[in-house]
């Protein structure tokens, strides 16, 4: 009798707990919908060797064998060959991060080759991530080899052009040494800050109704942008002091250097957390527990980390990913950060990543008003 009374309790409370939650959908969605999401991410969109990275080539010498070799470039995948550039261009193009590398034939490469003589190929190449260009860069001496074999045929393979290889000259621009904390390090400023900026200021206003102190705040004549305000510029200054925890830790630890303006630095780092803890807000107003509130926030902080460009390069993943990862503001200010940072970008070339953060900002606020809007009412 006591054991069927025990198992009669054991199954009211298995109940209640089932019926708990189908009540509670959003928690069940993420249940499943992590899981998905890391399969969908991890099995379909990370690669480690990325393709098609965009070249500029500066053709000095527009010989047979040059055009053979910048062809051999095209058709082996990791290069997108772009031509038309000056050599000032091209460095610009490297500079703003919209060139991965630039490819410069010297004049007289084709007299060189043909008198027997090793010309050279100047490979200048964004090292501000490393792992982005080391198989590119690792593949040239095959992929020019090719080219030259193929080139060189019928009087100039008799004139002794076929048995001469060109020297590859690699210059690795703003991480010659290819240091990775140089390219982690400035990243764990943004993703430090979408973690942890977005997760508190999304439990500030689910605390505040768990707690049921909402009715108090609701009662003050307050109006939504006044309470939004107030509730984020707090987080603001924990992002910041999180930030010159890491910038200290950069340069004392790892001596990763500032090449660019602090203040410019600074600047994105502000908008950046404004974005972000204005995402956290907007949680907050979506979610019914501070555990939904958690369950959210993970569910954005994993396809940031993902597919910004922090943990494997962006270039690599296919388009339809690079379209999720361009939504991200992670993404944008990644660039921003490296950029002033490793190759002390000024404020023209750091404002296209700039401005994606703030229209990402104005929408989420908006979006974050017309919610909380809903819960007054």
């Amino acid at each position: 009798m006591k054991a069927h009374s025990a198992a009669s309790r054991i199954r009211a409370v298995l109940l209640k707990e089932v019926i708990q939650m189908r009540r509670d959908r959003l928690t069940f969605a993420m249940i499943i919908g992590i899981p998905i999401l890391q399969l969908v991410l991890f099995g379909y969109a990370i690669n480690t060797d990325p393709k098609n990275l965009p070249t500029g080539v500066v053709m000095a010498d527009p010989g047979p064998v040059a055009r053979s070799i910048v062809a051999g470039m095209q058709t082996s995948g990791y290069f997108l060959i772009e031509r038309g550039h000056s050599e000032a261009e091209a460095r610009a193009g490297l500079t703003a991060g919209t060139l991965a590398f630039v490819v410069t034939v010297p004049a007289g490469f084709h007299s060189d080759l043909v008198r027997g003589q090793n010309p050279e190929i100047i490979v200048e190449a964004d090292a501000s991530d490393p792992t982005a260009s080391a198989n590119a860069i690792a593949a040239l001496p095959e992929i020019v080899n090719r080219a030259i074999a193929a080139s060189t045929q019928g009087p100039m393979s008799a004139a002794g052009a076929g048995a001469v290889r060109p020297e590859i000259i690699v210059h690795r621009h703003y991480n010659p040494e290819r240091i990775t904390a140089y390219n982690i390090v400035p990243g764990l400023i943004g993703t430090i800050l979408t973690m942890t900026a977005t997760l508190m200021t999304a439990l500030a206003l689910t605390r505040e109704i768990e707690r049921g102190t909402m009715e108090n705040l609701l009662a003050m004549p307050l109006r939504p942008i006044e309470i939004m305000v107030g509730k984020i510029v707090p987080y603001i200054g924990l992002g910041f002091l999180q930030v010159g925890v890491i910038l200290i830790a950069a340069y004392l630890l790892f001596q990763v250097p500032m090449e660019g303006s602090l203040t410019l630095l600074l600047s994105a780092v502000l908008l950046f957390i404004a974005a972000n803890v204005t995402l956290g807000y907007t949680f907050s107003t979506l979610a019914r527990s501070q555990l939904q509130a958690m369950q959210m926030t993970f569910f954005f902080f994993l396809p940031s980390i993902l597919l910004s460009g922090f943990m494997f390069p962006f270039r690599g993943m296919p388009v339809w990913a690079q379209a999720i990862g361009q939504v991200l503001p992670l993404t944008h200010f990644l660039r921003a950060v490296r950029g002033v940072m490793l190759k002390g970008n000024d404020v023209l070339q750091t404002l296209p990543h700039l401005w994606p953060v703030t229209l990402f900002l104005l929408v989420i606020g908006t979006i974050a008003l017309m919610r909380f809007r809903r819960t007054l009412d």
